[in-house]
């Protein structure tokens, strides 16, 4: 069949279009994120990886990235064998959920090692986070956004505020080190992902347990529980939860990509610094509104904790593990 020659230059632009169109859709990328909280509720870890996705989508990037929340893709703990061995692409992950594997993680939750929001920034910076990263790196691991938690204290019982108001107790505490302190202290541990503290408080497993001030409300543990420690001006528990990135996912996007990620992550990163210092507000407020008693821990009682995890947490992380003094001592140098 002849075609008209007036005809030609108009197919030729269509097909020109449709070739650059599918071209396009054939570079478009799909990143899988994973986490155990719930989506679409407030929480801080939930909103920053939201954040990052939206931002990938409203620049045009050709990268959709996927969020499973609510643990729906991979289990809490899950989450690091995935990421290391690419399975995974993008999580919001507490990196002491993985100190089984690399002992120094366990560092990244240390009774009283964190002073306040504002000390966690410090310790991004430091020597110290640049070993915990190249422990990362080596396992293929990079950090996509610094995030530090703080956390409190609840109680089906009595106010923890001492130590010994835990004897006795059955306690979940989040991380080896802290597990350690309140074994120290009488109490008894049940390990858990913080996904499961609300069926441990409700099913009596559980009497109390330590988790972050955003873990607390988005769970709901108001409704299982009579008192709350919150962080205040003493804080005990301060978690590292980074948003972590496949090395090898990074790799497969273009320079401009991995340009838009990064800039995501910093703009996610300093979302989370404001909303955990609001969290903490946040969680003070659910707890009243909830009518559970809310209490503080004075400094004087804060160092009656410590003084527990020196000879305990502390200890054993110096003795146990490999090159741990140096690294407890680099990071407590931060100021």
């Amino acid at each position: 069949m002849k075609i008209d020659q007036r005809v030609r230059p108009l197919m030729a632009a269509v097909l020109g279009v449709a070739m650059t169109f599918g071209a396009a859709q054939a570079a478009d990328i799909q990143l899988k994120a994973s986490h155990q909280w719930p989506g679409g509720k407030g929480d801080v870890r939930d909103e920053m990886v939201q954040l990052i996705a939206r931002h990938m989508q409203e620049a045009k990037t050709g990268v959709e990235i996927q969020i499973y929340p609510g643990a729906s893709l991979f289990k809490p703990k899950e989450q690091w064998g995935a990421i290391t061995k690419g399975k995974l692409d993008i999580t919001a992950f507490p990196l002491s959920y993985a100190g089984g594997r690399h002992a120094e993680f366990n560092l990244t939750l240390m009774p009283g090692l964190v002073k306040s929001h504002d000390h966690a920034r410090r310790l991004n910076k430091s020597e110290f986070m640049q070993r915990i990263k190249k422990i990362m790196d080596e396992q293929g691991v990079m950090v996509l956004a610094d995030t530090w938690l703080a956390g409190g204290f609840v109680s089906t019982k009595q106010c923890i505020l001492v130590p010994d108001d835990v004897k006795g107790m059955k306690f979940r505490a989040a991380g080896k080190a802290f597990e350690q302190m309140l074994q120290a202290a009488g109490a008894s541990i049940t390990s858990m992902p913080s996904s499961e503290i609300y069926s441990g408080l409700q099913t009596g497993v559980l009497d109390g347990a330590l988790t972050s001030s955003s873990s607390l409300v988005s769970y709901r543990i108001y409704e299982q529980v009579k008192c709350l420690t919150a962080p205040g001006e003493n804080a005990l528990w301060v978690m590292y939860e980074p948003i972590l990135m496949s090395k090898s996912s990074f790799a497969k996007l273009s320079a401009e990509q991995q340009a838009e990620l990064m800039k995501a992550g910093e703009m996610a990163e300093e979302y989370a610094y404001k909303a955990s210092v609001e969290a903490d507000k946040k969680l003070v407020e659910a707890y009243k509104n909830a009518g559970v008693q809310v209490v503080e821990m004075s400094a004087e009682q804060a160092a009656m904790w410590r003084k527990i995890a020196d000879v305990s947490s502390y200890k054993a992380f110096a003795d146990d593990v490999k090159g741990g003094k140096e690294l407890l001592d680099m990071a407590l140098s931060v100021d």
